[in-house]
C-alpha cells in the first residue's frame, strides 16, 4: 500500500438522524440548542409495575415515505431506523444514486443488540402458540447485520461491509473503522452509522436490576437525564439511529459536495477489568483519547470541544471526568465538554452515530449545545460542562466519546476543513 494511499483524508458530507427529539437534520439540532428533552413516560406498552417509566421514545415515526409496507412489516425497529436514517444522510450529501462506482461504496453500521424485540415475539408465540406460528422471518430480523443488509441493499452498495457491535461503543467505532476503509484506499464513499431499538419491558427491568437507570423521577421525565450533576441516578433508556457519508477529500471535492468536517483521528480499546462497571483508574478511557489524539496528529491542547459519553450513571461520569483530567491536565479546565445524551438519553449502540452527528453539526455551525439538568456541583467532577445553555464557538478540533459494557472504548477527532 502506497504512502499516498494511506495518507488520504476522510469527510463527513451527509448527515442523518432518527431520534427522540426528532427525525429531521435542523429540527434535531434547534432542539438540542434550546435545551430541549426528548425524554417522556412510556406509553406504548404497559410499565406500571416497573421502577423504571420513562425512555427516549422515537414518536411520529413514519416510514412510508422510506420503505414499502411489505418490506417494514418484516423488519426490526432498528432496522427501519437505521434505513430511514441513512436515506436521510445519503439524500444529505446529495450523493448520486443509483451509486456511480457501487464497488467502491461500503456500508458500516452498529448496534449493541440489533432486532431485540423480534427475537422476543418470536420466542412468546413459540412457547403460547407453538412452533407452527413463529415467523420464518424471525431469525433473520433479529440479526444484528440486518440494518446493514438494508442499507446496502437500498443503495446496491458492493464496497466493503461490516457491523460492529461493541456495546455502547458501536457507532463510534462503526464511523470511525469506516473512515479508516477510506483511508486506507479500500472505498471512495462509506454510508455509516448505527441504530437501537431495544426499549422492552424485559430490558427495563434488566438495566432497573442492576441499578442503571433512574427510578425516582416517572413523574418528571424530562429531568431524569443529568450527567454530572451530584444527583445522577442512571442513565434514560432511548432509541433512534444516526448516518453520516464518508468520504475522500478528493471525492468530495470532485463532485463539489458540501464538507462539514473533516474525521482526522480515531481509535478504540478494552478496559479488560470488568463486564459492566468501568476501569476505576481511567486507563482504558485515557489510553483511547490519546490515541484518537495522536492518530490526528495533533496535541492534546489542540481540543477545543468535547462531546462527553456523558452517560448520567455514577461511574462513567466520574471515569471519564478522570480521564480527561488525566489527557489533558490543567487544560482539562479550559474544555468546554458537554453531553447531548442529557436531552436525548442514551441510545446505546446507536449513542456514539448521534454524537459523531452533532459533532459535526457543531463545528460547521460554531455552535456547541449546553448540558441540561445540571443543578447540583458534584465536588469530584469540577470541569467546564457546558451548563449555561447554547455557545458560540469557532471550533477547530472536537472529539466525541463512547465508553461501552464489557470495556470498550472507542473515541474519534473531528477537525474543520479550511
Amino acid at each position: 500500500m502506497s504512502a499516498e494511499t494511506q495518507q488520504r483524508r476522510v469527510v463527513i458530507t451527509g448527515l442523518g438522524i432518527v431520534s427522540s427529539l426528532g427525525s429531521d437534520i435542523e429540527q434535531f439540532w434547534q432542539a438540542l440548542l434550546k435545551g430541549e428533552s426528548g425524554i417522556r413516560r412510556i406509553d406504548e406498552f404497559d410499565v406500571s409495575d416497573l421502577p423504571c417509566q420513562i425512555a427516549g421514545v422515537v414518536r411520529d415515526f413514519d416510514t412510508s415515505e422510506f420503505i414499502p409496507a411489505k418490506n417494514a412489516r418484516r423488519m426490526s425497529r432498528v432496522s427501519k431506523y437505521a434505513l430511514v436514517a441513512a436515506q436521510k444522510a445519503v439524500a444529505d450529501s446529495k450523493l448520486p444514486v443509483p451509486l456511480e462506482d457501487p464497488e467502491r461504496v461500503g456500508v458500516y453500521f452498529g448496534t449493541a443488540i440489533g432486532g431485540l424485540e423480534q427475537a422476543e415475539q418470536g420466542i412468546e408465540k413459540m412457547r403460547t402458540m407453538g412452533w407452527t406460528r413463529v415467523n420464518p422471518f424471525v431469525i433473520p430480523s433479529a440479526l444484528p447485520n440486518m440494518p446493514t443488509f438494508y442499507v446496502t441493499l437500498h443503495y446496491g452498495a458492493y464496497g466493503p461491509n461490516c457491523t460492529y457491535t461493541a456495546a455502547c461503543a458501536s457507532g463510534t467505532q462503526s464511523v470511525g473503522e469506516a473512515a479508516h476503509a477510506i483511508r486506507y484506499g479500500k472505498a471512495d464513499v462509506v454510508i455509516a452509522g448505527a441504530a437501537e431499538g431495544m426499549i422492552e419491558r424485559y430490558t427495563l427491568a434488566g438495566f432497573a436490576n442492576m441499578r442503571a437507570i433512574p427510578t425516582n423521577f416517572n413523574d418528571e421525565p424530562e429531568r431524569a437525564s443529568r450527567p454530572f450533576d451530584a444527583k445522577r441516578e442512571g442513565f434514560v433508556f432511548s432509541e433512534g439511529a444516526a448516518f453520516l457519508v464518508l468520504e475522500s477529500l478528493e471525492h468530495a471535492q470532485q463532485r463539489k459536495a458540501k464538507i462539514y468536517a473533516e474525521l482526522s483521528g480515531y481509535a478504540c480499546s478494552n478496559d479488560a477489568y470488568h463486564v459492566a462497571a468501568p476501569d476505576p483508574t481511567a486507563a482504558g478511557a485515557t489510553r483511547t483519547m490519546d490515541w484518537a489524539i495522536k492518530d490526528a496528529g495533533i496535541r492534546p491542547e489542540q481540543i477545543n470541544y468535547i462531546n462527553a459519553h456523558g452517560t448520567s450513571t455514577l461511574a462513567n461520569d466520574l471515569t471519564e471526568t478522570m480521564a480527561i483530567k488525566k489527557l489533558f491536565g490543567e487544560y482539562a479546565y479550559k474544555i468546554p465538554i458537554s453531553s447531548t445524551k442529557s436531552m436525548i438519553g442514551h441510545a446505546m449502540g446507536g449513542s456514539g452515530a448521534v454524537e459523531a452527528v452533532v459533532c459535526a453539526l457543531s463545528i460547521d455551525r460554531g455552535k456547541i449545545h449546553g448540558t441540561i439538568n445540571y443543578e447540583y456541583p458534584d465536588p469530584e467532577l469540577d470541569l467546564d460542562y457546558v451548563t449555561d445553555g447554547m455557545r458560540d464557538l469557532n471550533l477547530e478540533y472536537v472529539m466525541s466519546n463512547s465508553f461501552g459494557l464489557g470495556g470498550q472504548n472507542a473515541c474519534i477527532v473531528l477537525h474543520k476543513i479550511k
